[in-house]
């Protein structure tokens, strides 16, 4: 404890401090974000909940700006947040270090009953973070329901986990020595999240750091911020202390200079990422100057394998839960369709019957929606990209393949066939609701096309052959490997990806294992 604090002292020296004028004031009143009604949808978001400020060193604290956010079902602005800048991004990383100075000192029981806390207030509150999360994501309600229990459980297992964090003894040859193996907490990890699950990559990451003693600071994608914030705000009620869990949320205009600050800042000792390839590549080079720890949970391009052994019946049911989740808006979503040539066709008839019995375009908070927005613009018109791309090189459209009519932000639920290797959506991830199938003829030309890309997060394949199921499980380049199941994710399980989609493991018994460096003491004089 005492050296933390004097290494703490130490590095102030070296520090530049915030200017007077910049420094971060707290908000009497604790403003909330004020919500448009919606006409197909309830009016009223919590207002306790519902935060519009930073959440630094235990404190809501405002910026010297704001940014707007929408939803993306209807372009209403839900509200205006705190744009934290470069100086904030540095008080609320000096704020949780030296909270960390503390809480690595708190013992695992005391961080397990505070954690178990935090997980019950989630729970009390699930109604409203998942309206929350429908409200500035678009994704269907009862899909945001599912992420909140699927984020609180996260809190759950990692209150759990951090009881569990042993050491080792070994004996060396010498008599008169003992060595052994500690593992302790790193310190302050900077923690940067998706709009796709804005809750549940909070939680997976933030749970493991608390648990092994470490402290956050999370920015948020500029798109869901309100889903960090109220998570702040239940973080608080549970008596997480003051700046063990921070967050800044920034404009787009700002995550650059945000992102390279958390990423060089000599107090930050780790860096966890979930986004594109592209970005986490960017955030590895700041990164590497100081060789911090990292984790990058990066981009996919999931191949979904239909063999001719398969249950045809099974593989779409599989199918249209790996591909139209989120709108397809999910790197483990299946991106590639590849179907053996003896069952091709009656996959693809049964699949297209499949999505128009099943898939309903609308408003997130719609009973009847399954396929919400896509998260803005942009996200569209690559969709369309991809599938003009696709039709223009000989690719059919079964059905969908145009925006919906419900507004800008909608796009059909498409399926494509014919679809071949030199097309947009055979190299590169949609993210979007479209399935492009391929057809192939034998087992190793399936997983040559599955592994030809260059990430590899997750995969999926349909067969009743068990042979078969070993080998191929064997020989897909990817981190998860779905067999005969098109929902992989689980909070006890590692989740994570090889070649450039990603870095270390989250979640499971592994997942606390990012937060933690393990120290060798020799014991000698015995």
């Amino acid at each position: 404890m005492a050296t933390c604090f004097r290494l703490r002292s130490c590095l102030a020296l070296h520090l530049p401090r915030m200017p007077p004028s910049r420094v971060l004031r707290p908000r009497a009143d604790y403003p909330v974000a004020r919500i448009r009604s919606y006409a197909r949808g309830p009016a009223g978001l919590s207002s306790a909940l519902l935060r519009t400020d930073g959440f630094v060193g235990g404190s809501w604290l405002s910026a010297a700006a704001t940014f707007p956010v929408h939803d993306p079902a209807s372009g209403a602005e839900l509200g205006l947040v705190a744009d934290c800048g470069v100086p904030e991004a540095r008080a609320a990383v000096r704020a949780a270090y030296e909270a960390f100075c503390s809480w690595r000192g708190v013992s695992a029981k005391e961080r397990s009953s505070l954690l178990r806390k935090w997980y019950d207030l989630m729970i009390q509150n699930k109604d409203d973070l998942a309206k929350i999360i429908t409200a500035e994501s678009g994704k269907p309600l009862k899909e945001a329901q599912g992420e909140i229990l699927y984020s609180a459980n996260f809190l759950e297992w990692f209150s759990e986990e951090a009881r569990r964090i042993y050491g080792d003894i070994i004996y060396t040859p010498a008599k008169e020595k003992r060595a052994l193996v500690l593992k302790q907490p790193l310190g302050v990890a900077a923690v940067i999240t998706p709009w796709n699950f804005p809750s549940a990559m909070i939680t997976r990451k933030v749970g493991a750091a608390l648990a092994a003693g470490c402290t956050v600071v999370v920015k948020p994608a500029e798109d869901t911020p309100f889903s960090a914030l109220a998570l702040a705000a239940l973080a608080d009620q549970a008596g997480i202390p003051p700046g063990v869990y921070n967050v800044i949320p920034c404009s787009q205009k700002k995550a650059k200079e945000v992102g390279e600050a958390l990423c060089t800042d000599p107090l930050v000792s780790k860096i966890s990422f979930t986004g594109s390839t592209a970005t986490g590549k960017v955030l590895l080079h700041h990164a590497a100057n100081s060789v911090k720890r990292v984790s990058m949970e990066l981009g996919g391009h999931a191949p979904f394998i239909v063999f001719d052994s398969a249950n045809v019946d099974q593989a779409v049911a599989g199918a249209m839960a790996s591909k139209f989740r989120n709108s397809g808006q999910t790197c483990v979503c299946s991106n590639r369709f590849l179907v053996q040539r003896g069952i091709h066709d009656s996959f693809v008839k049964k699949f297209a019957e499949a999505m128009k019995t099943n898939l309903h375009v609308g408003n997130g908070f719609e009973e009847r929606t399954t396929q919400g927005p896509l998260i803005n613009e942009k996200a569209v018109e690559k969709v369309e990209k991809h599938v003009s791309d696709a039709i223009s090189k000989g690719a059919t459209v079964v059905t969908g393949g145009k925006r919906h009519q419900v507004g800008k932000n909608f796009f059909e639920p498409t399926l494509l066939s014919n679809v071949t290797r030199d097309m947009l959506c055979s190299q590169e991830e949609t993210f979007g609701p479209v399935a492009p199938v391929i057809k192939f003829d034998t087992e190793e030309e399936a997983v040559a096309i599955a592994n030809v890309a260059n990430v590899g997060l997750a995969g999926y394949f349909y067969s009743q052959d068990p042979a078969q199921i070993w080998r191929v499980a064997e020989r897909l380049e990817v981190g998860m490997v779905g067999v005969n199941e098109g929902l992989i994710s689980s909070v006890e399980c590692p989740f994570g990806g090889v070649k450039q989609s990603g870095l270390g493991r989250e979640g499971s018994k592994y997942g606390i294992d990012e937060y933690l460096e393990l120290k060798y003491v020799c014991f000698g004089g015995l």
